[in-house]
C-alpha cells in the first residue's frame, strides 16, 4: 500500500480498497440508465449472484446514479449473461483504490419512537412500536404521491412493495429504503 493510501486511511479510519480483500475482489458494472441497472440486477439475482446496487464513485459516473457491485471473479460469466440478455454494461471497473469506494445509498435516523431510512433521495419512516408506515417523502418523480397514498398508514409487513406499484427511479429507491427498513425492524 502506498504512503498516501495509508495516510488517507489513518485520517478517515478506513482501509484502502487495495488492502481489503473483500473490496479488491469486487467490480462495478456501469450502465447508461436506471432501467438497465434494475433489469441487470434482477437478472443477476435470479441467476444466483450476490450483487448490490450502489451509488457510483464520482470517478466512474456516466449519467446513471447507480452501479452494480459484483464479484470480479465472475466477470466473464456475468458479462456473457448480460450480453445474451442484451444488457451489456457501458463499462466494467475493478475496485482498485480508495477513491473507487461505492457510495452507500442508505442513511438511517432514529427519532426515538420513529425510524427513518433514506435511500438515494427517497425516505420512508415507520412508528417503531406499531411498525406502521407514517411518512414517505422525497424524490420528484410523478409516482411519489401514489406510492405515499398506497403505503402510509399500512403495517410495514403488509404494505404493497414499491416495486409492485411504482415505475420510476424514485419508486426503485423507495423499494431499497423499504427493504432496508424491514431488515432493520426484523427481530
Amino acid at each position: 500500500m502506498t504512503l498516501l493510501a495509508r495516510l488517507k486511511g489513518a485520517l478517515t479510519g478506513k482501509k484502502a480498497a487495495s488492502s481489503d480483500p473483500s473490496l479488491r475482489d469486487r467490480g462495478f458494472l456501469v450502465f447508461e440508465n436506471t432501467s438497465e441497472v434494475i433489469a441487470a440486477e434482477n437478472l443477476l439475482r435470479e441467476a444466483g449472484w450476490k450483487v448490490r446496487v450502489m451509488g457510483p464513485p464520482a470517478e466512474i459516473r456516466r449519467g446513471c446514479d447507480l452501479v452494480i457491485e459484483f464479484p470480479l471473479i465472475e466477470r466473464l460469466e456475468i458479462g456473457r449473461l448480460l450480453q445474451s440478455a442484451q444488457l451489456p454494461p457501458l463499462e466494467v471497473v475493478p475496485v482498485s483504490g480508495p477513491l473507487l469506494q461505492p457510495v452507500d445509498l442508505f442513511h438511517t435516523v432514529d427519532y426515538g419512537d420513529y425510524l427513518m431510512v433514506r435511500a438515494a433521495n427517497m425516505k420512508i419512516c415507520v412508528d417503531k412500536r406499531s411498525a406502521v408506515i407514517v411518512n414517505i417523502s422525497g424524490g420528484g418523480c410523478p409516482d411519489v404521491p401514489h406510492l405515499a397514498a398506497r403505503m402510509v398508514g399500512q403495517h410495514l409487513n403488509k404494505a404493497p412493495q414499491p416495486r409492485d406499484i411504482g415505475h420510476t427511479l424514485c419508486g426503485y429507491a423507495l423499494q431499497l429504503a423499504y427493504e432496508e427498513l424491514r431488515r432493520q425492524c426484523s427481530p
